[in-house]
């Protein structure tokens, strides 16, 4: 398969194991996960052991059950795994994260599963589109996996929402816009557009010919980059914390 003609810049050649790698959407599950780190090392003091079961829980919810949601409705991805096995995955994935959240809420706090049904809620209705796509829109991305990763990473170990937070998950929401509207982009030309004509005329008389890497080049070095730089962010905050 050419690079061209991939879903998405991370997708491998469809079959097997390639095609679970490829569900993972790992850039941004990289991403979002990042996003509950640096909500925790906002808190006045991390506890190692909160940070890793919230980390847990939404690399289940987002990372295998949320994906597995949006391949099952339309197929986006293109892989070759079959729906009920998709099915088994997000089921067990929302329901394991689920439980997570239950145990640290009667661990931690109840307040917690707040959290618990709010996410619960919003990977259902995001990725199945429900209520007639209310849900999917670029606000409730932002929202949903921007601020919300941040905001619970943050409250797992604060118990509390404070204004520190709510300005690093307004951060994490308008970055995650600028990631929406990138990466729409992408899937457009990959995943819409079948044929490409055409032609540029540059300033010095030369032409250059459109092709579906004009299109996706310029955004996809961007999600590239910012994705690392969410993550590194991440990282360089918990050394700070942890050390």
């Amino acid at each position: 398969m050419s690079t061209e003609s991939r879903p998405a810049f991370y997708a491998l050649t469809p079959g097997g194991w390639r095609d679970y790698v490829t569900l993972l959407h790992p850039p941004y599950t990289l991403w979002h996960l990042s996003y509950v780190a640096i909500g925790a090392s906002f808190a006045p003091h991390v506890q190692e052991d909160r940070l890793l079961w919230a980390v847990a829980a939404f690399a289940l919810a987002l990372g295998i059950g949320g994906h597995a949601l949006d391949e099952l409705n339309g197929r986006p991805l293109r892989t070759e795994i079959p729906g009920p096995l998709l099915a088994g995955l997000a089921t067990v994935s929302i329901v394991g994260a689920v439980a997570i959240g239950i145990g640290a809420a009667v661990a931690w706090g109840l307040w917690l599963l707040a959290f618990v049904a709010a996410g619960g809620f919003l990977v259902c209705a995001y990725n199945l589109e429900l209520f007639g796509g209310r849900f999917h829109s670029d606000r409730w991305f932002a929202l949903a996996w921007g601020a919300f990763p941040l905001l619970t990473g943050y409250f797992v170990e604060a118990q509390k929402v404070t204004l520190e937070a709510l300005l690093a998950a307004a951060f994490a929401a308008w970055l995650s816009s600028a990631q929406r509207s990138l990466s729409t982009q992408v899937r457009w030309a990959r995943r819409s557009v079948t044929g490409i004509e055409g032609e540029l005329e540059l300033a010095d008389g030369t032409r250059e010919r459109v092709t579906r890497a004009t299109l996706v080049r310029a955004p996809e070095l961007a999600l590239r980059a910012l994705t690392a730089s969410v993550a590194a962010l991440a990282a360089a905050l918990l050394v700070l914390r942890l050390s």
